[in-house]
């Protein structure tokens, strides 16, 4: 007979996963290169002549590291500049993002991985393009 008290091993580590993910999206400050919001509506991140079409540069919002690209004339995407694989900084390299620490590359059009071992794309950072000013939030 089992006492309604006991719980096996694996709705146990269920339950402990369960409460971990509360506890993280409790602490989670919802950050700009999480959401692509910053708090404070939009802020400047760059101007649109300091990033050569094709090309990308390193930026910050709400202080943390982002990167910017323009793939093509006019278009502007930005991404969360930490690595998906264990949370270091990606740099843009020729025309890709690079993780120094483990040599996961990504596209910076897309944010996708190019190679791993990264098992995700970078975050989305949402940035519009209002004449030279390029805002986020």
């Amino acid at each position: 007979m089992t006492n309604a008290t006991d719980i096996s091993r694996r709705t146990a580590l269920l339950l402990g996963t369960a409460g971990t993910a509360v506890a993280l999206v409790g602490c989670s400050t919802g950050g700009a290169a999480d959401s692509g919001i910053s708090g404070n509506g939009p802020v400047e991140v760059a101007k649109l002549a300091d990033i050569p079409v094709g090309g990308s540069i390193e930026a910050s919002l709400d202080g943390k590291p982002i990167l910017i690209s323009q793939p093509t004339t006019g278009t502007v995407v930005a991404f969360s500049a930490i690595c998906t694989h264990q949370g270091c900084v990606v740099k843009p390299v020729k025309n890709e993002f690079d993780c120094p620490c483990h040599g996961s590359k990504f596209d910076p059009a897309t944010g996708e991985v190019l190679a791993g071992p990264a098992p995700t794309p970078l975050a989305s950072v949402k940035v519009t393009v209002t004449g030279d000013t390029i805002t986020a939030g």
